[in-house]
C-alpha cells in the first residue's frame, strides 16, 4: 500500500507532524499560490494545508484552531522569537527586532516554568499525544535560535525535547525541516 500523502511545504509547522504512520510530504509552493491551485483546491477546498490523501481519502483542514490555552500560550510566546531570528532575517531580508525577541523570551519562560513536565514524560501523560506533536514544529525551530540554551535553565522541559527528538519518526521528520 503507497503510504499516505501530506500535502504542504516541509518546512511548514502545519505540516511538520509526527502522525505515527508512514507518509510521503508532497511539497506545496505558497510562493507561486500553488495552495489555491484547481489540483490542491480538490483536495482542500478551503486552500489551506496540510491536506492528507490516504488512497481515495482526503482529510483537511478548515482553518487553524487552537485546541489547548497552554499550546496557545506557548506557541504565541515561542513563534515571534522563531520568526524574528530565523524567518525575517533569512527569507524576508529583514533585520532582527530584539524588543519583539526580548518580550517573547520573557513570555516563553512564564510558560515554561509552568509545563506540567515535572509531573509526566510528555506533555498529557506518560504517553506521546497531539499537544507534544503540536508543540514539535516551533520548538524545532526555536531550537535553531540563539535562545535554545534557555531550555538548559527547564531540566523537564529539555528532557521532554531530547526524549521527543529521540523517536525515530521525529528525526525524520526533522530531516526534512532543516533550513535550506
Amino acid at each position: 500500500m503507497a503510504p499516505v500523502k501530506v500535502f504542504g511545504p516541509a518546512q511548514s509547522t502545519n505540516v511538520a507532524r509526527e502522525v505515527g504512520a508512514e507518509y510521503e510530504v508532497v511539497n506545496v509552493d505558497f510562493t507561486v499560490m500553488e495552495h489555491k491551485s484547481p489540483e490542491h483546491l480538490k483536495r482542500n477546498p478551503f486552500g489551506q494545508i496540510p491536506a492528507f490523501q490516504d488512497g481515495d481519502l482526503y482529510l483537511f483542514a478548515m482553518v487553524d484552531v487552537w485546541t489547548e490555552v497552554e499550546t496557545h500560550q506557548y506557541n504565541s510566546a515561542i513563534s515571534p522569537i522563531v520568526y524574528e531570528c530565523i524567518i525575517n532575517p533569512a527569507m524576508r531580508g529583514i533585520p532582527t527586532n530584539q524588543k519583539v525577541v526580548d518580550e517573547s523570551v520573557e513570555k516563553l519562560k512564564k510558560v515554561l516554568e509552568e509545563a506540567r513536565l515535572s509531573q509526566s514524560t510528555y506533555l498529557a501523560g506518560d504517553f506521546v499525544s497531539f499537544a507534544d506533536l503540536n508543540h514539535f514544529p516551533y520548538t524545532f525551530y526555536f531550537m535553531g535560535t540563539p535562545y535554545a540554551s534557555l531550555f538548559d535553565s527547564y531540566p523537564h522541559v529539555k528532557a521532554w525535547w531530547e526524549r521527543l527528538m529521540a523517536r525515530p519518526s521525529v528525526k525524520k521528520l526533522a530531516a526534512g525541516m532543516a533550513p535550506q
